[in-house]
């Protein structure tokens, strides 16, 4: 497939994923609760080893280390500003006590979030579709317990399953809008910055958005898994990246 092609696909499966969340309609509230955190975990892992193993080493074949570096930075500041100015909240850890004022907010941080992620993925698949395909499996792990979290926390709130669906979509369809404008950008632009600016993103989700969520079990079977699953996805890209060369 073409470079277009890919970023195309990735992004309409991205959206699609907004979906997932309708699972928890026929899931138990303790069940939900029991398969968040361990997902949340594994995708934290696969976002800081997609970001180390992958992003940041190839970043290196075309820039210094120092300008790799000032990317990386900003792209972990953005999202801190982001995340400050907007104040959405996945609740992951316990959506039942997240209450309708959020609903809106958190519709919009994650639609300003997947317009981001879609910018950034758009640009490792433009320098590297086998590095695009890497991304993109780390944010789709991350986005699959954040949908489930925030259908959740629509359903609760009130919504009609078809309103929640609509609007996690809409939600979701930035990443594919985010996808085409960096494509757009790459005939006028040079575009390799966003390798590390992605990586930046990705450190940011996953070591202070993600982890945060499961570093707190209070008993030692549940610490234990949530380790077990960092680790999984953290392995996870460590050897695709090992497969791959890169």
């Amino acid at each position: 497939m073409t470079t277009f092609l890919w970023i195309l696909s990735g992004g309409v499966l991205m959206t699609l994923i907004a979906l997932v969340g309708s699972v928890t309609l026929v899931l138990r509230e303790a069940t939900l609760k029991r398969l968040l955190l361990p997902l949340v975990a594994f995708a934290a892992g696969s976002l800081i080893g997609g970001a180390l193993f992958h992003m940041v080493p190839a970043s290196q074949a075309s820039m210094s280390l120092m300008t790799t570096m000032v990317w990386l930075a900003l792209g972990f500041l953005v999202f801190f500003v982001v995340e400050q100015f907007l104040h959405w909240h996945h609740c992951h850890r316990s959506y039942s006590e997240c209450k309708q004022p959020l609903t809106y907010l958190i519709l919009i941080g994650d639609a300003l979030h997947n317009f981001l992620g879609g910018v950034s993925i758009a640009g490792v698949f433009l320098v590297d579709v086998r590095l695009g395909i890497a991304a993109w499996m780390a944010a789709a792990a991350h986005e699959i317990p954040q949908e489930l979290g925030d259908f959740a926390v629509l359903i609760h709130a009130g919504w009609t399953r078809r309103k929640a669906l609509l609007f996690n979509l809409l939600s979701g369809a930035t990443f594919l809008v985010g996808g085409l404008v960096a494509y757009a950008a790459s005939h006028k632009l040079d575009v390799r910055w966003l390798v590390p600016f992605a990586a930046g993103n990705f450190l940011y989700i996953g070591a202070s958005d993600l982890v945060p969520e499961v570093n707190k079990a209070r008993s030692v079977g549940s610490n234990l898994l949530h380790f077990v699953a960092f680790a999984a996805g953290l392995g996870l890209l460590w050897i695709i990246a090992a497969a791959g060369g890169h």
